[in-house]
């Protein structure tokens, strides 16, 4: 990508305002624990919103999702929608349940549920997801986009094309990936939650203009100067394979583009419900995802709820989350349509016989459009916004996953007296260390051949059920003790390797109604969070009720009181989260209607 000096001098521009910001939120002389990990509980709604999003949304978006579009069509902005109904449950029913327990951190709140035993699984695995579910791969696809836009390969000598793993060491995405991690994490290590939040309003300010200007500039250019509503019914035209060679093509083609589904099955690019054999986004993704990964991901992430746990009080941490709502209504037009769009200017782009090679090549989508249509300094600005959508991600999984050490192991088990600046130190050093162990997997997985989207939305299949299985049982279910969910964990993870071993062994050539529905990594999570809940609801038959201290108002739900619908609601009828939240929701329902019609 040939950049102009008013590209880095908007790209620079961006990059000092954002430390300015990270610098001034941090700066506090006399800082406490709980400014660090919390900001000091002092976020006002739209810094709990807009933090919650921008650690959200990365480089599995605007590389991985958009080269998905490409190649399956609208039905990969479903986790962002579906995400509206994860977070109707989060406003009004868990977040006063996490914000009355008074604590730090989601591992912290499954001890006081269950007991200790879940607490320390959760934390470490929580660790162990954040490096190499969020972290390693966000690095990875920054790397992607250093290299590519400001050409370290040729600063190193090689072409990225003659590389050859084994042989030739590709040096310039090495140092693009050590370059993007230490950029993207350095504030959260020295300011804590507090420069990270606040820093995220910038962020997604950039990141919401950047991503809709290539969405606006796309549709305009595919409308031969026709205008952006002509631009759009013609990207409608060629991906419900209205006009061209695709009609013909992909009636016999369909099962090379789905990638496992039933041959003769119809491709309908802008169906929100897919076959249930749908390689990633089967129609069970879309109608079950919240049991088995939102709630894992919305509610006991640690670095997605950090930013509820830091809100003022339970009317900003709700409002934060309607406006986070909105936001999640919006990114499909910056994250998923660019790909439909690039999609209708290359419709031959999915003529390749070669599967992996057009998902490799779809990861470089926004990368090519931005190169295509983009005028000098807006492409300046557009690199500030995948660079915003990295640096919020890391920065909120790195300080989020140095919360969990300090506070779940290290104070747990090494130094229970520490005092609040030893736990602020070790915060400190233990994200540099995690910072780490990123890079290393980031560079391990630039030796691969993999689609960011598809690893990510994996890992969470794999990690999240179980969990969400627990929470959710835990939280209606008053029977269910510490030793219920433990072994419902234990059970989840021995049936999701499994299932993972059977979809790439012995059932990989296997072509039958059985073996095509067990495939789908979405369908996994579902039957590993069935059994799950299964496993739980059956030991808490057996074994004896937890003690009263475990399962009190603040802890599961008590269903004669319904104290969850009452405060923090607003006192007028413009700041009435009721008002904010069904308005958000009737929209939800009206996009997938819209998108429906075209199936």
């Amino acid at each position: 990508m040939a950049l102009h000096w008013l590209d880095f001098a908007a790209f620079f521009t961006y990059f000092i305002l954002l430390s300015l910001i990270g610098w001034l939120a941090g700066r506090s002389k006399k800082q406490m624990a709980s400014d660090y990990f919390l900001a000091g509980k002092s976020l006002p709604w739209y810094v709990v919103g807009s933090s919650y999003i921008a650690a959200n949304i990365s480089t599995e978006h605007f590389l991985g999702m958009i080269g998905a579009a490409v190649l399956y069509g609208i039905v990969v902005a479903t986790p962002e929608w579906s995400a509206v109904i994860a977070f109707t449950f989060l406003i009004w029913l868990f977040i006063p349940f996490l914000l009355s327990s008074k604590v730090y951190t989601t591992p912290e709140f499954l001890e006081k549920r269950f007991n200790r035993k879940i607490r320390f699984v959760f934390a470490l695995i929580t660790i162990i997801a954040n490096i190499s579910a969020f972290m390693a791969p966000v690095i990875y696809g920054g790397g992607l986009i250093v290299e590519e836009a400001l050409g370290f390969n040729q600063l190193f000598g090689l072409n990225v094309e003659a590389i050859n793993v084994g042989a030739v060491t590709n040096w310039g995405l090495f140092f693009s990936i050590a370059l993007i991690a230490f950029a993207a994490g350095i504030w959260a290590i020295w300011g804590g939650l507090k420069s990270v939040a606040w820093m995220d309003v910038l962020t997604i300010i950039i990141m919401v203009a950047g991503g809709l200007t290539v969405t606006i500039l796309g549709l305009t250019y595919i409308s031969d100067g026709n205008g952006i509503i002509a631009g759009f019914r013609k990207m409608v035209d060629i991906n419900t394979a209205n006009s061209g060679w695709a009609k013909e093509w992909l009636d016999t083609n369909v099962v090379n583009i789905l990638n496992g589904a039933t041959e003769g099955a119809s491709y309908k690019r802008l169906s929100v419900l897919q076959p249930i054999n749908h390689s990633v986004t089967p129609w069970t993704h879309w109608v079950f995802s919240f049991f088995y990964i939102g709630l894992w991901y919305t509610v006991i992430n640690q670095h997605m709820i950090q930013k509820v746990f830091a809100a003022k009080d339970i009317f900003h941490a709700r409002m934060g989350m309607v406006f986070a709502s909105f936001l999640k209504l919006l990114l499909p037009f910056i994250v998923v349509v660019p790909g439909l769009i690039y999609f209708a200017m290359n419709p031959d782009f999915l003529q390749s016989n070669n599967w992996d090679f057009m998902r490799e090549e779809a990861n470089k989508t926004y990368i090519l459009m931005i190169g295509r249509l983009v005028p000098v300094f807006l492409t300046g600005f557009l690199l500030a916004a995948l660079f915003g959508a990295i640096q919020s991600t890391v920065s909120s999984v790195l300080n989020s996953t140095s919360t969990i050490f300090t506070l779940d192991f290290y104070k747990e088990y090494f130094n229970k007296n520490a005092s609040e600046k030893s736990e602020i130190r070790m915060g400190k050093i233990s994200g540099t260390v995690i910072l780490f162990f990123s890079i290393a997997l980031a560079i391990f997985l630039a030796l691969t051949k993999i689609n960011i989207f598809v690893y990510i939305q994996t890992m969470y299949t794999f990690i999240a059920p179980p969990f969400s299985a627990i929470f959710l049982i835990g939280m209606l279910w008053r029977r269910i003790n510490g030793k219920d969910a433990l072994l419902a964990i234990v059970g989840g993870f021995i049936l999701a390797a499994i299932l993972k071993y059977l979809e790439l062994g012995p059932l990989a050539e296997v072509n039958t109604p059985f073996a095509n529905f067990i495939k789908p990594f979405a369908n996994q999570g579902l039957i590993v969070w069935g059994f799950s809940m299964l496993v739980a609801a059956v030991s808490g038959l057996i074994t004896p009720p937890p003690p009263s201290e475990n399962v009190g108002d603040g802890l599961a739900f008590n269903f004669r009181k319904m104290s969850t619908l009452k405060g923090g609601l607003g006192d007028k009828w413009y700041n009435s989260v009721a008002l904010w939240w069904g308005i958000c929701f009737v929209l939800m329902i009206v996009f997938v209607l819209v998108f429906s019609l075209y199936v």
